[in-house]
Parts: C-alpha cells; structure tokens; sequence
C-alpha cells in the first residue's frame, strides 16, 4: 500500500513538473513565432501570454472531463481560484505590500467576482451540469474581457498587470517549433499522467474526487501564479502580482471551463456550492482590502492567509 501511495505521489509531481514547463515552453515557442510573422506584442500579450498560466488548468480540467471525473474538472479550477488570492496573494503581501492598478480595482476584480457568480448559477441550476450552451456563453464573455484588455492596453500602453519583457536575442524557427511541439506534448502527458495520479489517490485514500481537485491538484496547476508572484515580491515587482492573479481567475473559469464544457458536458456537484461562494467570497474579500488605498497590505495578506487555513480546516473535517 505504502509503495503504491509513493508511486501515485511521484506520478502526480511528474504530471505537474510537465504540466508547469510544458506550459513554459508552449507560451515561449508560440510568442517567437507571432513574432517572427509579425504579429504585434499586444496581441500576443492578449492572447498566447495572458492564456499560458491557465494552461495546466486547462489541460488537466478537460481531461478530467473527459475520463468522467468532472468532479477534479470543477474542484481544480475553484480551488485554484481560491488558492491564487487566498494563499498567493496572501503569502505575496505578507513578503511586501502590493500596488494594485485603478483599473484592476474598478473592472476587473468586480468582473471575476461577477463571472464566479455566473459559474455557481451555471451549476447550481437545471441539471447540475455545464453544457454547450453554457461554454458558448463563458467564450463570449471571454472574448468581452480581450476586448477590454485590448483598449486598456491600448489606452495605457500595457496589459494589467505586465511587466515589461527584456531584449530577447533571435531564436531559431527550428528551436521555436520544438519548442512548442515539446511543450504540447509535455501539458498532454502531464495532464494524463497528473489526473490519472490524483484519482487513484482519492481511491487509495476514500477521499472525494472534489477534495482531491480542490486542494493537491489545485495546489499544482497553481504552480505558475505562485513562482511568478512571490519571485516578483522577492525582486521588489510585486505590483504585477494583483493583475497577474485576476486575469488567471477569469480566464480559468471563462477559458478552462468554457472550453471544458464545449467539449464535453461537465458534472457540477451540489457539495460545490459552498466552495463556490468561498471563491465569490475570496475576490469580494480582495476588493475590500484593496479599494481605498489602492494596495495589497501585509494587513490584507494575514487576513487571506487565515482565510484560506479556515478553508482548508473546513475541506478535512
């Protein structure tokens, strides 16, 4: 039992050290060739780079929701919004106060709250199910928030939450297109071989397939918001961490399970609910520490990272 709990442990952090450079060397790859066929830094920025966090999400999500285990589908993307301003968030603040942009405050903290009430109506109604209607409904209101990324960044000159690239020298096409077929390949194993691990787990332990999605799995895929935020507090660019952490919630709820569920119909379990207002609650709680005086305090951090260990209590009881 014991050999067989360390196997799936070690298959799982492989599935998600794949998963996590996979993801590094797609985004990578992909950006070299927009560029090299001249498309410009913007778009790029909208699409391919502002996408790549939620890659590992988006991989692990749809092939959980496509082995049937919808319930690692939903549990991973709520649990990794949660754990993205509870737990990372938190930790960043408590490393150093964090600047938040006016217009992170005004539209799009108050848009992932918005579009997390939406996945909860979604679930909560009909069903219980997520279907082609709904994943058409997420994409175009995906496809509303690049529109408003694009006027932004065109208005200020930059992305919420970007941080200005360094001079990057040539790349060769051959170099950039292994490195996207590599990085393709790498989310698709990892994505396997991760979910595979974390259901067998459940089994091993008696645990829920929610549980497992809400907290190991979540805890993974999160890898990428997590080493970007607390490097950049560590460097002293902790401003980009807020912005950074927002556009990874959107797009995990509106890119992940909208894709999820145009794919597949996915399974959204009443037990969910409750892990659905603590998402809606996460982003209300970073709106209120955040609308006066336009930062992320050690304060504010404390008061998440409490949060959250409340939370986790609640999850193993």
């Amino acid at each position: 039992m014991i050999q067989m709990i360390m196997l799936q442990l070690a298959l799982l952090a492989l599935g998600f050290a794949l998963l996590v450079k996979g993801a590094d060397w797609f985004v990578e790859g992909a950006s070299k060739v927009a560029e090299k066929f001249g498309i410009p830094q913007l778009v790029i920025g909208l699409t391919i780079v502002a996408m790549g966090t939620s890659l590992p999400e988006a991989a692990v999500s749809v092939s959980a929701a496509l082995k049937g285990s919808a319930e690692i589908t939903i549990g991973n993307i709520v649990g990794s919004n949660i754990m993205n301003i509870l737990l990372i968030l938190g930790l960043t603040a408590l490393i150093t106060p964090v600047a938040v942009q006016k217009t992170t405050i005004r539209y799009e903290i108050p848009f992932v709250i918005v579009v997390s009430v939406i996945l909860v109506a979604m679930g909560m109604t009909g069903d219980h199910q997520l279907h082609l209607s709904d994943g058409l409904i997420l994409w175009a209101l995906m496809l509303c928030y690049l529109g408003y990324l694009l006027v932004i960044a065109k208005k200020g000159g930059g992305l919420p939450g970007e941080e200005m690239p360094e001079e990057d020298k040539p790349m060769p096409v051959w170099k950039m297109l292994a490195l996207i077929v590599l990085g393709g390949i790498m989310i698709v194993a990892g994505s396997d071989v991760a979910v595979d691990a974390a259901t067998e787990l459940a089994r091993i332990f008696h645990m829920s397939e929610r549980l497992i999605g809400l907290t190991i799995v979540a805890f993974g895929t999160s890898l990428p918001e997590l080493v970007t935020s607390v490097t950049a507090a560590i460097k002293g660019k902790a401003d980009i961490a807020v912005g950074n952490i927002v556009g990874s919630n959107i797009f995990n709820i509106l890119f992940v399970v909208g894709t999820s569920a145009l794919i597949t119909p996915v399974a959204y379990a009443p037990a969910f609910l409750t892990d659905g207002i603590v998402c809606i609650a996460s982003a209300v709680l970073l709106w209120l520490c955040v609308f006066r005086k336009k930062r992320l305090g050690r304060l504010g951090g404390a008061v998440m990272l409490v949060g959250y260990a409340g939370y986790f209590v609640y999850l193993m009881r």
